[in-house]
C-alpha cells in the first residue's frame, strides 16, 4: 500500500510505525466556578505552561534547539500578549470555564491563520494548536506527548509534529516523521530539516491507515509513504538510502569552497531568512550573506505593530551575526496572502493588485518610518545592511522613500543616534512594470533583487494558489525568460549590482540561462546552499551561453522546461 504526501524533508527512512494519536480535549465536565476563580485557574496553568517550556528548552542533548527555542518562546510570548489574555477573560466572565475560554479563542486564531493563501502563514495555526493543547492538558491536569524514550528505528506517525513534541527526541532513535497536515514550509518541515529526518507531510487519514509497528518505508524526497513493502521493494530503496547518503557526502566537500562557476568566477551565493534564528542555517552552510530578509514576519501573529525598539533588536541580532557579509532587509511587504492584524488592512476584492508592500509603507509613513529608523539604527556597528523595496512600480516610490530615508537619518543624527548613514537601496523587481522601466529604476537605486514568485504571477496573469491556473504559472514562460534577462541587461548597463532571490534562484535548470545572462547574486533557502555552489561550478560561461542561445529559440514553456532538463549536468 502506497500513501503520498508532500516530500518536505529529503532522505529515506526505513523503520516499524510508531503512532502518536490527535487529543481529544472534553472539558463537559469541568463545573463553572465563577469568573474569578476560572481566571485564577487559567493564571497558574499559564505559570505551569511558561516554567514547563523554560524547562523543556533547558534540556540538555536536544535537537533543532534554535527551531524549537524560537517558537516555543513564541507561544510564551503570545500567551502573555495582554489582548489575548482580555479575549480569554471576557469569555469567563460571561459563563465559560477556563477550558472553554482558552479553546474558543486559541480556535479563533488558528482558523484565522489557517484562512491565509500563504503557507508561512498558515504555519502559525500550528503554534496555535499546540500552545492550545498543552494549555488544556494542564487545566485538565493531563500529561503532555513525550518523545525522548520512542523505540529505535521508529517512523513517527502524528497529526502534525511540534516543536513540544520533539525537545529531546534523540534522533539516533527516529528513522522519519509521517506527519497528516503540514507544508514544505511548516514548522513540522523545518524542525524534521533541523533534525536532518526524512518527513512526508499532508498524507490524508495516515494515523487511520497506519498502525503502531507497521513496517514502513517513507521517501522524504518524492513524499511517498510504504506501508508494509514486499522484501524485493525493501532492497530497492536500501539502495536508494545508500544513494542518497552518497550524495550528501558528494554536496559536503562544498562546504568549505567559494562559491565559483566552471570558470572560477566568484558567484555571490546568499541565504533567505524570515527570522531572525535562521542566520544560523545560512552561516552553517557558509552563505555569502543574506539576499532576502523577510521583515513583514515580525509584524505576523500579533495585534500591534512592533515598535522601533524591537525591530532594530531583530536587525540588530541578524547583522550582527553576519559580521561583513551583507544583509539585505526587505521593508514590510503585506497584503496580498500576508495579512497582519495589527494593520488593519481589511477585505479587498483583488488583494494581489490592492494594497500591499510599498503602496502601504508610503501610505503610512509614521510606521515606514519606524522601521527604516530600526534599520539606519542596527547597522551602525556592522554597516552591512541594505534597504529592498518590494512591489515597486514607479520612480516615485523610490524617490519618496529615499526622502523619508533621508528625514530619518537626520533625524537621528539630531538626536545623537549612531546610525549606518550610507546604506545602498536597492528595489525588488517583481511586476512588469518594474521591468520596462528597469532603466529609469536604475539610475535612483543601488541595485536590484528579482522576485520570481511574484514576477511569474503578474507576468502571465496567474495566481500561483489557484489550482485551476497552476500550469501557467512557470519560470520558464518565454515573457519571464526574457523580462529576467532584460533586467540584468539593464543592470549591467547601469553598474549596478543585480540579484535573484525568488523560488527560481535555486532552480538548476535554469542556472546555465542566469550565468550567460550575467547574474550577479543567488539568494536561496539554508538547505538550498550546498546544492547550488556544487550546481554552479559545473557551468563554464561558453556552455551556459549556448544553452542560453537555444532557449531563447524555443516558443512554449514547456518546450524550455524540456531542453534544459535534457542538458542538465550532473
Amino acid at each position: 500500500m502506497i500513501l503520498r504526501g508532500i516530500g518536505a524533508s529529503e532522505g529515506i527512512g526505513v523503520g516499524q510505525a510508531v503512532c502518536i494519536k490527535e487529543e481529544i480535549f472534553d472539558y463537559s465536565h469541568v463545573v463553572y466556578s465563577g469568573a474569578e476563580k476560572e481566571k485564577l485557574r487559567l493564571g497558574k496553568a499559564v505559570e505551569q505552561f511558561l516554567e514547563k517550556t523554560a524547562g523543556l528548552l533547558g534540556r540538555k542533548g536536544k535537537i533543532a534547539s534554535q527551531e524549537e527555542t524560537d517558537i516555543l518562546n513564541g507561544q510564551s510570548a503570545m500567551l502573555q500578549d495582554p489582548f489575548l489574555r482580555s479575549q480569554m477573560d471576557e469569555k469567563m466572565e460571561t459563563g465559560q470555564c477556563a477550558e472553554a475560554a482558552v479553546d474558543e479563542i486559541c480556535t479563533m486564531y488558528v482558523e484565522m491563520f489557517e484562512g491565509a493563501e500563504e503557507e508561512l502563514i498558515r504555519q502559525r495555526a500550528t503554534d496555535v494548536k499546540d500552545m492550545r493543547s498543552r494549555l488544556l492538558s494542564l487545566l485538565l491536569g493531563r500529561e503532555s506527548v513525550d518523545l525522548t524514550g520512542i523505540p529505535k528505528g521508529s517512523i513517527l506517525v502524528v497529526h502534525d509534529l511540534t516543536p513540544s513534541m520533539t525537545v529531546g527526541l534523540n534522533r539516533e532513535q527516529v528513522h522519519g516523521i509521517v506527519t497528516e497536515s503540514g507544508g514544505r514550509t511548516s514548522h513540522a518541515a523545518i524542525l524534521a530539516r533541523a533534525l536532518e529526518l526524512p518527513a512526508v507531510l499532508g498524507v490524508e487519514h495516515a494515523c487511520e491507515n497506519i498502525q503502531d509497528g507497521d513496517h514502513m518505508i517513507i521517501d522524504g524526497g518524492k513524499g511517498d509513504v510504504l506501508l508494509k513493502p514486499a522484501s524485493d521493494t525493501c532492497l530497492h530503496y536500501q539502495k536508494r538510502q545508500v544513494r542518497y547518503q552518497q550524495e550528501r557526502s558528494r554536496l559536503e566537500v562544498y562546504r568549505n569552497r567559494s562559491t565559483v562557476d566552471g570558470d572560477g568566477r566568484p558567484i555571490h551565493l546568499f541565504g533567505n531568512i524570515a527570522m531572525p534564528h535562521e542566520v544560523d542555517a545560512v552561516l552553517k552552510e557558509q552563505g555569502a550573506g543574506i539576499g532576502l530578509f523577510r521583515s513583514e514576519f515580525l509584524f505576523l501573529s500579533r495585534n500591534s505593530i512592533p515598535d522601533e525598539q524591537e525591530q532594530f533588536l531583530a536587525y540588530q541580532q541578524v547583522s550582527n551575526k553576519m559580521g561583513d557579509r551583507p544583509v539585505m532587509i526587505r521593508t514590510l511587504d503585506l497584503g496580498g496572502d500576508k495579512q497582519a492584524d495589527c494593520l488593519h488592512i481589511g477585505k479587498e476584492e483583488n488583494p494581489f493588485l490592492g494594497f500591499r508592500a510599498i503602496r502601504v509603507c508610503l501610505k503610512r509613513p509614521d510606521m515606514f518610518c519606524m522601521q527604516l529608523r530600526a534599520i539606519l539604527r542596527a547597522g551602525a556597528q556592522q554597516k552591512n545592511l541594505q534597504i529592498v523595496l518590494p512591489m515597486v512600480t514607479s520612480v516615485q516610490e523610490v524617490r519618496e522613500t529615499k526622502r523619508l530615508l533621508e528625514q530619518c537619518k537626520e533625524g537621528l543624527l539630531q538626536e545623537g543616534v549612531p546610525i549606518q548613514e550610507d546604506i545602498p537601496l536597492g528595489v525588488m523587481i517583481e511586476t512588469p512594470a518594474a521591468v520596462w522601466i528597469a532603466d529609469r529604476l536604475a539610475k535612483e537605486c543601488d541595485f536590484f533583487s528579482i522576485g520570481t514568485n511574484d514576477l511569474i504571477q503578474y507576468t502571465v496573469a496567474a495566481d500561483r494558489g489557484n489550482t485551476n491556473v497552476e500550469q501557467l504559472y512557470s519560470c520558464f514562460h518565454p515573457a519571464v525568460l526574457r523580462e529576467i534577462q532584460r533586467t540584468i541587461q539593464v543592470a549591467k548597463s547601469a553598474n549596478i549590482l543585480v540579484g535573484m532571490c525568488g523560488e527560481a534562484a535555486a532552480d538548476p535548470r535554469l542556472t546555465p540561462l542566469l550565468l550567460a545572462w550575467g547574474l550577479d547574486g543567488f539568494s536561496v533557502n539554508a538547505s538550498s546552499i550546498l546544492p547550488m555552489r556544487r550546481q554552479l561550478s559545473l557551468w563554464k560561461k561558453e556552455q551556459a551561453q549556448t544553452v542560453a542561445n537555444d532557449v531563447m529559440q524555443l516558443e512554449t514553456a514547456e518546450e524550455i522546461e524540456q531542453y534544459l532538463q535534457q542538458v542538465q549536468i550532473q
